[in-house]
C-alpha cells in the first residue's frame, strides 16, 4: 500500500470517528454538514421472525435539517447515547474519488430519569450494537459522506428515542 493510500485511508477513518463524535454532542448541523448535496442515511436490520430486512428510517439530507429540528419537540427519553466506534475496512476505489467502509459500534444510554431514577440515575448500560457501512467521496482533501446505513443488530429500541444511531 502505498503512503498516499495510507494517507487518504486516515482521512476517511477521522472523519467516520468525526461523525461519531458530532452524533455524541448532539450537533446534528455538523453532522449533516459531513454529508454531500446526495447524502442518504438508513437504520437497518434483519428480522429472524419474517426473515427479512426491516427498514426504521430513510432520510436525505434536505429531510435531515427539519428532522432534527424537530426533535426538542417530541416526548423524548433524555439518557445521553455514547457510541463507540471501530473502523474495520476501508477500501478505496480505482479511481480514488471514493471510498467503502465498515465500521463496528457499540452505544450506551446513560440512565437519567424515568422509572426508579433515584436508584438508577447514572447508570451505564449498553443501548445498540451494529456496524456502519459508508459510502464516502474524496476530494483532494475532503471526504464528504455519500451514504450510511447503520444496519443494527438490536431490535428493540426503548419509548421515546428518536435520534439517529
Amino acid at each position: 500500500m502505498s503512503a498516499s493510500e495510507q494517507y487518504v485511508k486516515a482521512i476517511v477513518r477521522e472523519e467516520i470517528y468525526r461523525s461519531v463524535s458530532n452524533m455524541d454532542e448532539q450537533k446534528w448541523d455538523d453532522w449533516i454538514n459531513q454529508g454531500n448535496d446526495n447524502f442518504k442515511y438508513k437504520c437497518t436490520t434483519y428480522s429472524h421472525e419474517i426473515r427479512k430486512d426491516l427498514t426504521y428510517l430513510i432520510l436525505s439530507r434536505s429531510e435531515m435539517k427539519p428532522y432534527f429540528d424537530h426533535l426538542p419537540k417530541h416526548n423524548s427519553d433524555h439518557s445521553v447515547l455514547r457510541r463507540h466506534a471501530t473502523v474495520y475496512t476501508v477500501d478505496i476505489s480505482d479511481d480514488g474519488k471514493t471510498a467503502e467502509a465498515v465500521t463496528s459500534f457499540l452505544i450506551t444510554r446513560e440512565l437519567l430519569d424515568g422509572e426508579n431514577a433515584a436508584l438508577l440515575s447514572g447508570e451505564n448500560r449498553l443501548y445498540l450494537t451494529g456496524k456502519y457501512y459508508d459510502t464516502l467521496s474524496i476530494d483532494g482533501e475532503t471526504v464528504k459522506f455519500i451514504q450510511r446505513e447503520a444496519r443494527v443488530f438490536t431490535r428493540r429500541f426503548d419509548r421515546g428515542t428518536h435520534v439517529v444511531f
